[in-house]
């Protein structure tokens, strides 16, 4: 049996389609070329992969397991592209660099750096936050590197620890706990608290930090990026803890910080990339001058 990547990639785009119209639209061929494809590609396979009626297109046993396989062996065919064109990348090209928020501070520097080195790449700035994101992103060849602070531990992931930064309170310059020296966090418990979604390191962070202490937060608020937390707090709707470098300048008169007292209020930014990915020597230099930033700093 030969089995043409053509016609796979018609076959899952009339599987995602589900009409053989759109299908053809989407892949700019006429209707009759890709039906003759999709007939070529059941004789071969020896079994029907849909079923016609009037009114839709549905896949059969043989066609449900084709289409998985089809989809890995087209995403293992687009990554060999990518890193087949990146074989022949010396100073131009693209880097796609992936990213959390806080990071915001230091990164530009870095770059500003490398572009002397490099002017004609074109960089791409991303942001990649929850753990799903982060492996998808890297496996899926998105991204070349990520900037995170998600701890991966994956067999075909190389994750190096860059930094530690602290977590700290913030809460509106009018809520009443704002003028106290200290505050614990029984007393936090007793606040509206605004927190990162299921599935951010941060979360399991700052949950730690209340069960250390044998409290809970009562949690009003789940947000994805900590710019969506200032502004809730700039309201004094809630109050969070976030990443110390979040609370860049300009100061924020409206908002306070604090410190916690906590071994659980520390995260750790990792440089993160694929380990056995080939990477153009342009886009390797770059991995390289944040790691030798970093090196030096320590």
């Amino acid at each position: 049996m030969a089995l043409d990547i053509k016609q796979l990639f018609y076959f899952v785009t009339v599987a995602d389609q589900l009409s053989y119209s759109k299908a053809a639209q989407k892949l700019h061929i006429s209707q009759p070329s890709l039906s003759n494809a999709i007939k070529n590609l059941e004789q071969e396979v020896g079994s029907p992969l849909l079923e016609r009626s009037t009114r839709k297109i549905e896949l059969t046993d043989a066609g449900k397991v084709l289409y998985t396989k089809s989809l890995q062996l087209l995403s293992h065919m687009n990554i060999l592209k990518k890193e087949m064109q990146e074989v022949r990348l010396t100073g131009s090209g693209e880097l796609i660099i992936g990213m959390i928020e806080s990071v915001r501070h230091w990164v530009p520097k870095v770059i500003r750096e490398y572009q002397g080195r490099y002017p004609s790449m074109r960089i791409k700035l991303i942001e990649v936050l929850s753990r799903k994101a982060v492996i998808d992103s890297l496996r899926k060849y998105h991204t070349h590197l990520i900037i995170t602070n998600q701890c991966i531990e994956e067999e075909d992931i190389e994750s190096l620890p860059l930094y530690k930064e602290k977590l700290v309170l913030v809460l509106h310059r009018a809520h009443p706990l704002s003028a106290k020296e200290s505050i614990t966090f029984a007393e936090l418990a007793e606040e509206p608290f605004i927190i990162s979604m299921e599935g951010f390191q941060t979360r399991e962070d700052i949950l730690e930090a209340f069960a250390l202490e044998e409290a809970s937060p009562n949690i009003q608020f789940e947000i994805e990026r900590f710019e969506t937390a200032l502004t809730l707090v700039r309201e004094n709707l809630g109050v969070a803890i976030i990443p110390e470098n979040y609370l860049v300048e300009p100061k924020d008169v409206s908002i306070v910080r604090k410190t916690m007292d906590s071994p659980a209020l520390e995260r750790t930014v990792y440089l993160t990339y694929m380990k056995n990915r080939y990477l153009a020597p342009a886009v390797q230099s770059f991995l390289e001058d944040i790691q030798r930033s970093f090196a030096a700093d320590t």
